[in-house]
């Protein structure tokens, strides 16, 4: 008996002639469409459990990010419905962030019929209608391994955790000290309470005060109603100031006065009001040359650095990158119901001698894009899409300015200059991708 409600959408002639007569012979029922422009209106009436998206259509969006924006809006109105994208082979980069953004699975042109109906099948399973029924894998964020480095950091944190003292973690981009933020947060009294997470370098200075310490209503233009910022909102519980060293220095001045007052005073008001939070702030840069330039408060300095974790680059840690790798492999097979288990000798070969100048974050999207495009049980030296370099232990020493530079030029390379792809992969905001390019004249 067959099931399941399937919807093309493709502008090829000759490809939705043959999936005409391919896919009605396995599903209940089907329908196809040549443009996105009437996807919304059959998607209303058709209500399809899977939709098969083509990723480029001859429309003024630019090529291939047409299936991004697609995807996006079906997963926003029909989050139940699974989306399989139809892409060339030279598309498979934007497939996967395709995948990143809600997809299902892809499938590449041209495609072989059994993969393309295996993959749609799974895809209906998936769905409520579905028979099958996947359950998330779940897994604790904060691995520590055995390096006498991270057995020290664990330690303190242990110490500190369930105290109210303010936290500095420092470290590259990439080392998981926001990561590290959450495990403090988890290990102290407040972890009933919220955790406010807040990328200091992406607010702008005109919307600073009134994200961190709110607005009433009328304060400014667009001030509909009040608004309680950031410090209120993680009242009893952990205010995380992440890029905290992005902060401009007239600005600094004002959290200060909101650090050491405990009140906070919203944008429009007089009135002034308690906040009780535990403090944690993470930054890649070096404050005390910062304060030395005067570039940083020295006061604020002090204030947010009671107790102060520098985490190690993964360079540091070699012995941790395939324990990594491989819970990063747990994860992301679960999450794309893939098949791999292991990493083949030539894929973890490759694994210990990349620099990871991006450290575990690059680690971790090697990892998931490897099971993305993976076929089989074993992730093998070709999915992890790395060129062979010399072995991390070799790799030159580099100031923090410098290693986050290549970073973001590596980035910009892997990702062909797309901004939103490079911000996303990175982990930061597009405003502070703006920034750091601006900063390191990329």
């Amino acid at each position: 008996m067959k099931h399941g409600k399937i919807l093309v959408v493709d502008d090829n002639q000759g490809i939705r002639s043959a999936l005409k007569i391919l896919l009605p012979a396995h599903f209940a029922q089907v329908e196809i469409i040549a443009s996105p422009k009437s996807l919304v209106t059959t998607m209303e009436t058709f209500r399809p459990d899977v939709v098969l998206l083509d990723m480029n259509f001859y429309t003024d969006i630019n090529t291939g990010n047409e299936g991004l924006y697609w995807t996006g809006e079906l997963k926003r109105m029909w989050p139940e419905v699974q989306i399989v994208l139809f892409t060339a082979y030279a598309d498979i980069a934007l497939a996967v962030e395709g995948m990143k953004r809600g997809a299902f699975d892809f499938i590449v042109k041209p495609w072989d019929n059994e993969k393309l109906i295996s993959t749609l099948k799974a895809a209906y399973d998936a769905s409520p209608k579905g028979a099958k029924k996947r359950e998330p894998v779940a897994t604790s964020d904060m691995y520590w391994g055995d390096t006498p480095a991270m057995m020290q950091i664990k330690r303190t944190v242990e110490k500190i955790a369930p105290t109210d003292a303010t936290v500095l973690i420092t470290g590259e981009n990439g080392t998981g000290k926001d990561v590290l933020a959450r495990e403090i947060h988890a290990r102290s009294s407040r972890k009933a309470m919220p955790m406010v997470c807040v990328d200091a370098g992406a607010i702008t200075e005109t919307l600073f005060e009134s994200e961190l310490f709110g607005h009433v209503k009328g304060a400014f233009t667009d001030a509909h109603a009040d608004h309680a910022g950031k410090f209120e909102q993680a009242n009893g519980g952990t205010l995380f100031l992440d890029e905290i060293g992005n902060i401009p220095l007239h600005l600094q001045a004002k959290l200060l006065r909101v650090l050491q007052n405990r009140t906070v005073t919203r944008v429009g008001s007089e009135k002034q009001i308690p906040v009780d939070i535990r403090l944690i702030c993470a930054t890649n840069m070096d404050l005390e040359k910062m304060v030395a330039e005067g570039r940083f408060r020295e006061d604020l300095y002090y204030r947010i650095n009671t107790m102060h974790i520098s985490l190690p680059a993964l360079r540091e840690r070699p012995e941790d990158v395939m324990p990594l790798a491989q819970r990063f492999l747990a994860v992301y097979a679960g999450k794309y119901r893939r098949g791999a288990a292991e990493i083949s000798p030539e894929a973890a070969e490759m694994l210990k001698a990349h620099a990871w100048s991006g450290n575990i974050r690059e680690l971790q999207n090697t990892i998931e894009k490897a099971v993305i495009l993976s076929e089989g049980t074993s992730l093998k030296a070709e999915d992890l899409s790395l060129e062979k370099k010399s072995a991390a232990k070799s790799a030159p020493k580099q100031t923090l300015d410098e290693a986050e530079a290549q970073t973001i030029r590596d980035t910009m390379a892997r990702c062909n200059g797309n901004l939103t792809l490079v911000a996303k992969e990175l982990g930061i905001s597009r405003p502070t991708l703006y920034s750091k390019l601006k900063k390191y004249d990329i």
